[in-house]
């Protein structure tokens, strides 16, 4: 499959003028999707914000049969969220723990899914167990395995693609551990989404969460959740309103039969129709070429980086994503990303206080971190590269 890469740089403004490789932190949109955006904000405006959403309600629906496509499911377990940690923490406080359960964990856990499971444990309903990485920075599958033979282990949670590093964990394999045992497990796919080909059946987990923003390039303030059909019933949303269930008489009432018992009736219409825009977009571009395009940028940024004496590369393996991590020995992580700033290049910093498992596991401070799209190219890894080479 071919794609003509400048046409659909001409459908991202932002690349007439910005050289954007901070794709993990916020993609830029397609027009498509601001366009979308823009038209039902205006429509709102224009009848009223009930009657805007009463005639764009085919264009709310699609939002689940995209992610269905785009997920390998039934739309019918896909839910609406208002980011990717309410999601995420939505799906958690539905999980009924019992006093003495564990949590098995990664070493990369993103910061606020690992604060909230510290916070369970404060509060005595858990106890957490974070599995190390191997020294290629992906989870150990040898010692997860060995967590996940303890008893009352009741949740497997993992992030696909950390946030402070590109590699790929080995999820499916990690699945098959948690399904082989009837453990309930959690994925965070929120840098994954996007980049690379999403399939639940494949990734065996149950509960899938993520961001509109990042490689699927939606408005912020979008997210949403997947959850398999036959574990639903054994998860009690910690609050409802009438989008999540309905009444039976004035006592009594009832949970939706799908995932939307975790959506609350007010939302983001205009965000919520923009990202499925974006998730056409992606659908329609193929994840397979997107994936290939971004790996291919990836490594030819991680290979234009190694050639430079005073740069550092934290990425090894071979699985790795279009998320590079890099530090420099003549400028701070935060001197460099502002320096590049007023050359018109985005990139961002991945913070060790942000990080503190992974980070100081592996000895290292605040990093650079640049995250390549499919809408990026050649030209400009290599104007990054030169850019990084001069005062």
């Amino acid at each position: 499959m071919h794609h003509d890469i400048a046409e659909l740089r001409r459908q991202t403004p932002g690349t007439s003028h910005l050289l954007h490789f901070n794709n993990a932190g916020a993609s830029l949109s397609p027009a498509a999707v601001s366009t979308a955006v823009r038209e039902h904000l205006e429509l709102e405006q224009r009848i009223g914000g009930y009657e805007a959403a009463a005639a764009a309600s085919a264009a709310i629906e699609h939002f689940y049969t995209a992610f269905a496509a785009h997920l390998n499911c039934a739309a019918d377990e896909v839910a609406w969220a208002e980011n990717a940690t309410h999601a995420w923490n939505t799906l958690l406080y539905a999980i009924a723990f019992r006093p003495g359960d564990r949590i098995v964990t990664g070493q990369s856990e993103y910061a606020s899914n690992y604060l909230s499971l510290l916070h369970l444990a404060r509060r005595g309903q858990v106890h957490v167990e974070v599995v190390p990485n191997t020294a290629q920075g992906t989870v150990c599958l040898e010692a997860l395995d060995k967590a996940l033979r303890k008893s009352n282990v009741r949740l497997l949670a993992l992030t696909h693609v950390p946030s402070q590093s590109g590699v790929v964990h080995p999820v499916a394999q990690a699945g098959a551990m948690a399904r082989a045992r009837g453990i309930l497990y959690l994925l965070d796919v929120c840098q994954s989404a996007g980049q690379l080909a999403l399939d639940v059946e494949a990734l065996g987990c149950d509960m899938l969460t993520g961001s509109g923003r990042k490689y699927l390039r939606g408005p912020r303030g979008t997210g949403f959740l997947y959850v398999r059909r036959d574990i639903l019933d054994t998860l009690q949303p910690a609050w409802i309103d009438m989008q999540a269930a309905r009444f039976l008489d004035a006592r009594h009432y009832v949970l939706r039969e799908d995932a939307r018992r975790f959506e609350n009736w007010e939302c983001c219409v205009a965000g919520k129709i923009g990202l499925a825009v974006a998730v056409d977009y992606a659908n329609a571009l193929g994840m397979p070429w997107i994936e290939a395009r971004v790996r291919a940028l990836a490594s030819r940024l991680r290979e234009g980086l190694r050639q430079m004496p005073e740069v550092n590369v934290h990425e090894i393996g071979h699985d790795l994503s279009g998320i590079v991590t890099f530090s420099t020995s003549r400028e701070s992580a935060d001197a460099l990303q502002q320096r590049l700033l007023t050359r018109g290049i985005n990139t961002s910093v991945v913070r060790v206080r942000n990080n503190p498992l992974d980070l100081a596991a592996r000895g290292l401070g605040d990093l650079n971190r640049a995250s390549v799209h499919y809408y990026n190219t050649d030209a400009e890894v290599d104007q990054f590269c030169e850019a990084l080479r001069q005062r």
